[in-house]
């Protein structure tokens, strides 16, 4: 565990992920005024896993007519 304040937080971002990613550190702790306030810690791979526009398919009725009001939405926001 590493600690830092907020500045060197923000200057050495990098450095403190090239860390985490290098194992050197497991979590790097951001502190301001002294205070613990923050964790850096990687993600887990899953988290990493990109999310694609699609991969929910089937599961969610979508009606036919979903774009029937679009002008009349529209023209309510005074488009």
């Amino acid at each position: 565990m590493t600690l830092v304040n907020v500045l060197e937080a923000k200057t050495n971002l990098s450095k403190l992920l090239q860390m985490l990613e290098e194992g050197k550190e497991d979590v790097v702790v951001i502190a301001r005024n002294g205070k613990p306030i923050a964790n850096l810690t990687l993600m887990s791979a899953q988290s990493r896993t990109p999310h694609f526009i699609g991969c929910r398919e089937g599961l969610y009725d979508i009606p036919n007519d979903i774009d029937a009001d679009n002008d009349e939405i529209a023209e309510l926001f005074g488009a």
